[in-house]
């Protein structure tokens, strides 16, 4: 069994989708517009083109996402979505690159128990950690 993250973009998925392809490689794996669905007919003619699901991968983790058919104030709370790159310097990169448009939550840096950790929120308001572990001493 897998845990996969589904986030709801609410009518920004192909802009977010964009952006994390140039900032973190997202690949897409499968996408469908609501135009594309059965009874797309029962779709209202502003959502035609949006999302309706998408699943992708960053490295090796597959996420899934929609447009969503739902209120924008609902927003994303409650998680964060945290990146293990295995260099302090690829960390800072990612950090950066998830920062552009977005709000720091917590600087990247040196932490006790890894050699850089740091917080933001990005454009799209999902929360990020990027954390790179110390390695283990023997």
């Amino acid at each position: 069994m897998q845990v996969q993250p589904y986030l709801n973009f609410y009518g920004r998925c192909e802009e977010a989708l964009e952006f994390y392809s140039q900032k973190l490689g997202a690949k897409t794996t499968f996408q469908m517009r609501f135009k594309e669905a059965p009874e797309a007919d029962k779709t209202p003619a502003e959502w035609q083109d949006k999302i309706m699901h998408v699943s992708f991968t960053i490295g090796d983790s597959a996420l899934m996402a929609s447009d969503g058919m739902c209120a924008p104030a609902a927003g994303h709370h409650g998680y964060s979505l945290s990146l293990d790159p295995k260099s302090s310097e690829e960390g800072k990169r990612l950090f950066d690159a998830l920062a552009d448009g977005g709000t720091v939550t917590m600087p990247y840096g040196p932490t006790f128990w890894a050699d850089g950790f740091g917080m933001v929120t990005d454009r799209f308001g999902v929360h990020w950690m990027i954390n790179v572990m110390k390695p283990q001493q023997s």
